[in-house]
């Protein structure tokens, strides 16, 4: 199996930082928040990274504004003040905070480009949701834009566009329509990628500054393996 490469004080990926929030590309396999495993979350990395680089005494405020799954990259938001925090979860909530992903799935897609709408149901024992057609009892609305990038050799990238933040929205929406996502076991595809990680990518984010109000894109370079390689 291949070594899971975690993001430690050294090797921390700071997409963005200023006094108000700090951005960071998340590994595959870093989990945001502290959950059962025990495993050190992105959260205290950031903390420690903080602390260190500006010599700060005592605790260092951080407000975790949103979650990736654990198998996902990509673009991860924290807040660095107590008023940054609650503008930055307001425009999350109303989806104020632009999201694209790029997802590399096993089949290609009906179409090239559509915009998908179904009814999420999840199902917290199995930690799954499954994306209905119609109305269901106790679902959710769920939309998303997807449009084909590129044919790889067996693969093809796919950009998605999110207008919804449902439980493992993408990865749901485009098993339902026949493309699973590369290592995404739990949603029908045949195998799981060596490290653990899915090829799903969180790949750009536009937002107003909470403070500044001036618009931040942020981009988010895929990990280095050969197959996001072929994709840049």
């Amino acid at each position: 199996m291949s070594k899971k490469v975690h993001s430690t004080l050294e090797n921390l990926q700071v997409l963005f930082e200023d006094n108000h929030l700090i951005v960071i590309n998340k590994r595959p396999g870093d989990i945001v928040q502290g959950d059962k495993t025990g495993d050190e979350p992105l959260s205290d990395t950031v903390k420690a990274f903080i602390k260190k680089k500006y010599n700060k005494p005592g605790n260092v405020y951080l407000g975790v504004v949103h979650r990736l799954d654990r198998p996902t990259s990509g673009i991860v938001v924290f807040a660095k003040t107590s008023k940054a925090l609650p503008r930055l979860n307001k425009m999350f909530a109303e989806k104020d905070a632009k999201k694209t992903y790029w997802a590399i799935v096993k089949n290609s897609p009906e179409e090239p480009e559509k915009r998908l709408v179904h009814w999420m149901k999840r199902n917290t024992k199995q930690n799954k949701s499954y994306a209905h057609i119609k109305e269901v009892t106790e679902s959710k609305k769920a939309i998303l834009t997807y449009r084909t990038l590129k044919k790889l050799d067996r693969y093809f990238l796919l950009e998605v566009d999110l207008e919804t933040g449902r439980h493992h929205q993408i990865r749901s929406q485009l098993t339902a329509i026949g493309c699973p996502i590369k290592g995404d076991l739990k949603y029908g595809f045949n195998r799981s990628n060596e490290d653990g990680s899915i090829h799903l990518h969180a790949r750009k984010l536009r937002l107003m500054h909470p403070v500044k109000k001036e618009p931040l894109e942020i981009i988010a370079p895929p990990p280095n393996d050969p197959i996001w390689n072929a994709c840049i």
